[in-house]
């Protein structure tokens, strides 16, 4: 508790408060704009912190993962646009409230929904993160590496419909990760001395996100202005309130422990926190027509797996979210390492961090109920001056990091990467991760190898390690069980064997 008093005294300093408020002002503007999210804000405004103190640029980026999840909700609501792909759901029932007259309270249930989620979502991440620094710091180099091969595994083939696709973007990462000398010889720099270093990952993340996306939205860019609905004063009846706050528990139990699993994400949570409400609702005639619960559950949901996945990434410094891969960037890019010894060797970070959350939790109220008709005029920007702007800062950014022009070649071929993922539905997060995690795994083999002399049975040598490996088992054969109960569907009539005997005799 001491701890957490002077995280705190470090968060409501006169810099930090601005820099939350800035962070959760950016978020929601960011989380607004349909296909501008949180990640991609956070890795343009990388290469700029870098002469703000780590405190006050991770409490920024803080505050705008959390604005970000909850801004997504405005043009779920307003436009059946969802800003973030964890939104869609809410855009189920969100539209057809405020078609129905009902926008204010839509957005109202949204904002206080994930208010109290995302408090409820610290307290747990106060309470767990640092148990769990506290284990994990017991693990040797065995477990490690089995951690991560699961968190690998876990984020690419339990991540969107298509393993085939998940594989793909993982090898792209991983190959990425190659590029350099890291081990004294060098690896698909193709004589290239500029890239003797590898590729910097900051240039990697805003070309992947910021580039593009712009050159996927320049691809398909309307120029027709969008028809949006008007926003009331936000506000919510005492029968309002009666059908919410349970919703808001209930989407808060589901997020929170999903955000805390690789490749958890917020989509699933919210899924199951609308179908648990359309179940357990005393009016199931209004889903699908406006039901409130509809909104105020799964996006609890949403903003609960925001705090969720802080847990990883603080105890273990695994990201299970594209956000917290680039936060963790940020982390590496100030020298710092999150991981079980964060908590002891950066505490005035980790603790104001934490203390901040609830700080910005609360800012994201007040800020997002009165403003609510401000962030919907944002939509009516024209694409091409926003991502002009975006291109720019982004070009700006890469060149900052090393002020080489090397590098915004390099920004250019990753954008066209990154336009290429979109144009073939390859998942972002296998790609970002890898990039990420590519070389601490290959440190920890090669340390767990060492000190064995070779023997490659030290890998399941402790239990955490063989027990990974068990779930990953599990993981594995689940996945392959599916595919073979989905097989005989997606074959021929004349190919199944339960066919009638007519069809197998043509």
């Amino acid at each position: 508790m001491d701890l957490l008093m002077d995280g705190f005294a470090t968060a409501l300093t006169p810099t930090n408060l601005f820099f939350a408020a800035l962070g959760v002002l950016l978020g929601t503007a960011v989380g607004v704009l349909p296909g501008i999210g949180p990640a991609m804000t956070v890795a343009l405004l990388l290469p700029v912190t870098y002469n703000v103190s780590p405190e006050s640029a991770i409490i920024m980026f803080a505050g705008i993962y959390y604005g970000g999840m909850y801004g997504g909700s405005t043009t779920s609501i307003l436009l059946n646009t969802p800003g973030e792909s964890s939104s869609v759901i809410t855009a189920l029932e969100g539209n057809k409230m405020a078609k129905s007259g009902r926008a204010a309270q839509a957005l109202a249930t949204a904002a206080i929904g994930s208010f109290v989620a995302g408090t409820i979502g610290t307290v747990l991440l106060v309470v767990l993160a640092p148990t769990v620094a506290d284990l994990v710091v017991q693990l040797g180099d065995p477990s490690y590496f089995a951690i991560m091969v699961l968190a690998l595994a876990a984020v690419t083939l339990a991540l969107g419909a298509s393993k085939l696709r998940g594989l793909i973007s993982l090898f792209l990462g991983l190959t990425i990760a190659l590029v350099g000398t890291a081990t004294g010889q060098a690896r698909l720099t193709f004589d290239q001395p500029l890239l003797a270093d590898g590729i910097d990952l900051v240039v990697v993340a805003v070309a992947i996100f910021a580039i593009g996306e712009a050159l996927w939205v320049a691809a398909h860019l309307r120029r027709r202005p969008l028809d949006i609905i008007p926003v009331g004063k936000p506000w919510m009846s005492r029968e309002d309130w009666g059908r919410s706050w349970r919703p808001w528990l209930r989407g808060t139990a589901f997020g929170f422990p999903f955000g805390a699993l690789p490749a958890g994400g917020a989509e699933v949570p919210t899924f199951l926190s609308y179908v648990t409400e359309r179940k357990l609702t005393k009016r199931p005639e209004e889903f699908g027509k406006g039901a409130i619960e509809g909104v105020a559950g799964p996006e609890a949901a949403n903003n609960a797996s925001a705090a969720g996945t802080l847990v990883p990434l603080l105890a273990i410094g695994l990201p299970t979210t594209a956000t917290a891969g680039v936060i963790l960037l940020a982390l590496q890019g100030y020298g710092i390492q999150p991981g079980p010894q964060l908590f002891d060797t950066e505490p005035v970070l980790v603790w104001g961090l934490l203390a901040s959350l609830f700080v910005a939790n609360t800012l994201l109220l007040v800020l997002n109920l009165p403003l609510a008709p401000v962030w919907a005029k944002l939509l009516q920007i024209p694409r091409p001056y926003l991502y002009a702007g975006i291109l720019f800062f982004a070009s700006l950014g890469a060149y900052s990091v090393n002020f080489q022009s090397f590098d915004l070649a390099l920004l250019l071929v990753m954008g066209v990467l990154g336009l290429a993922m979109r144009r073939f539905a390859l998942p972002v997060l296998p790609l970002l991760v890898g990039v990420i995690l590519g070389p601490r795994l290959e440190e920890q083999l090669t340390r767990a190898l060492a000190i064995s002399q070779g023997d490659v049975s030290t890998l399941w040598s402790e239990p955490v390690a063989v027990a990974v490996y068990l779930v990953l088992g599990l993981l594995l054969a689940a996945i392959a069980a599916n595919a073979l109960r989905r097989r005989p569907e997606s074959l021929p009539a004349a190919m199944r064997q339960d066919a009638p005997a007519d069809v197998m005799e043509r």
